[in-house]
């Protein structure tokens, strides 16, 4: 039988078959040869990672980066020991300003402030420039039956010429940003009304103006979008700037491009508990915030201090009276020794939560009377602003303050065999008084007042320093601002 000849030169020679023979044969050889490549990189990848070398190189390399962590650390430390004992004032103009509350760096030269003039600014610490910031207004309410803060009447409103007005002097207790650094939490043109604004514009955002009947003493943020007030009025707020929030705050803006804002309602208002003490005496004087383990730390001025878990709601967790209960008025948290720090009125106490109230260890100020106005942890110092004027600085670890290093006998380490003979001390300097009829009739005589420091804040770095306060007695009008660096 014979057998059947294909004519191979015409196999050969047809476009069609040819184009079928390349992306039949030919392309499977070379995905074998890619997935080949690929599984042989894989199996070297997984050799490697089980050999001894690979083992013994993670082992040189991790040591190493934690040296490095630990070094660094180390450093931050010393440096934050030895810091304060080389720090020089520089005071800045604030013109005709009334004691400045609160202060937070918003980048590595500006700082914003807030006085009880009821005056935001920022000021440039290059140049000291001085720029105000516009206040944020509540939502006008109409009509008779409208209400107002917190069950007011709708009269009672800023600019009605109502009792409202009064509370203008109260001015900016808190400021607070939120962990990212693109929101601003203040004090609005009602003192009872909490305002946000956006960073780094600073451009108003929105206004909770229905929570609180009394005078915001203090904000703390608990998320990125939430934020708690504390207030005169016995009661905390828990306030959300929803995007929803931040989309209406962008499309408010009128004509010439001025941006507007919006109103919120608070999500929840909680009580502090008033069963323990007078209830006319239950005001929320200060805030601090453990982000580990979500809970709010707040101070009232009847001398407890009171502990809520904080998430998506408030809830209280405890109540502890304070050893030393008069002019409970600042408090931070330090979140690498986790204790509170509570400023009284010669006194700071730190406190544990997880630990029973016989264990609050506390340290005089030696500034008695003065009261402790400010508080703030950084690395492993404690800075104490008091009323007198002074900065004081406090070892956690050591248990004692800073020695004065230019004093003699100071030992090996900082500190003296017998501590407390030269406390390191900073004072501020003069700053601003206004001679009214009130210091011609009362003070006149005296030559001069020492600044209390209502606010401090280090920035970024821990080099630099901002402080700022005016004189203590509420009858007084004046101010003091300095970076000491």
């Amino acid at each position: 039988m014979a057998r059947k000849t294909v004519s191979r030169k015409r196999k050969a020679g047809d476009p069609k078959e040819q184009q079928q023979v390349g992306w039949g044969s030919a392309g499977a050889g070379q995905k074998r040869a890619r997935l080949s490549a690929c599984s042989r990189h894989a199996q070297q990848w997984w050799c490697c990672r089980r050999s001894v070398v690979w083992a013994l190189r993670g082992r040189e390399f991790r040591p190493q980066q934690q040296h490095e962590w630990h070094l660094q650390r180390n450093l931050r430390g010393f440096a934050a020991a030895r810091l304060p004992a080389i720090l020089s004032e520089r005071e800045f103009s604030l013109g005709r300003l009334n004691k400045v509350f609160a202060s937070q760096w918003l980048n590595h030269r500006q700082v914003v402030c807030g006085t009880k003039c009821n005056t935001l600014f920022v000021v440039d610490v290059l140049t000291g420039q001085i720029t105000r910031i516009p206040m944020l207004r509540d939502r006008e309410r109409r009509g008779p039956g409208a209400m107002g803060v917190r069950g007011l009447p709708g009269s009672m409103v800023p600019g009605s010429g109502s009792p409202l007005d009064n509370q203008q002097g109260c001015g900016i207790h808190a400021i607070e940003l939120n962990p990212s650094g693109t929101l601003l939490a203040t004090g609005g043109d009602n003192p009872n009304s909490l305002a946000i604004y956006r960073l780094p514009t600073l451009d108003p955002v929105c206004v909770g103006d229905d929570g609180h009947n009394d005078w915001i003493f203090s904000i703390a943020w608990i998320s990125d979008s939430m934020a708690v007030s504390g207030s005169r009025d016995g009661s905390m707020g828990l306030w959300e700037v929803s995007e929803e929030v931040l989309s209406q705050a962008e499309r408010r803006q009128d004509e010439e491009g001025v941006p507007g804002y919006t109103h919120i309602s608070h999500r929840a208002l909680k009580d502090i508990p008033k069963e323990y003490t007078n209830p006319y005496n239950c005001k929320v004087r200060a805030l601090a915030f453990n982000n580990s383990h979500k809970e709010l730390g707040a101070v009232s001025l009847d001398g407890y201090f009171h502990l809520w878990k904080a998430e998506d709601n408030l809830c209280k967790e405890l109540s502890t009276k304070l050893p030393h209960c008069k002019e409970n008025v600042c408090l931070a948290y330090g979140l690498d020794w986790s204790v509170y720090a509570v400023g009284s009125q010669a006194h700071v106490s730190f406190l544990d939560p997880r630990q029973a109230s016989q264990n609050i260890k506390s340290v005089s100020s030696r500034e008695r009377g003065s009261g402790i106005r400010s508080v703030s942890f950084y690395e492993h110092i404690v800075t104490v602003g008091t009323g007198q004027g002074s900065l004081l600085f406090y070892d956690i670890r050591a248990h004692r303050f800073l020695e004065d290093p230019s004093s003699p006998a100071i030992c090996q380490g900082g500190y003296r065999s017998r501590p407390g003979e030269s406390i390191l001390k900073l004072t501020t300097g003069r700053g601003w008084l206004n001679h009214d009829e009130t210091w011609r009739s009362y003070f006149s005589d005296i030559g001069s007042f020492p600044n209390a420091v209502y606010t401090h804040c280090y920035d970024s770095s821990g080099t630099k320093l901002f402080v700022a306060g005016g004189p203590l007695c509420s009858g007084l009008h004046g101010n003091y601002a300095g970076l000491w660096s």
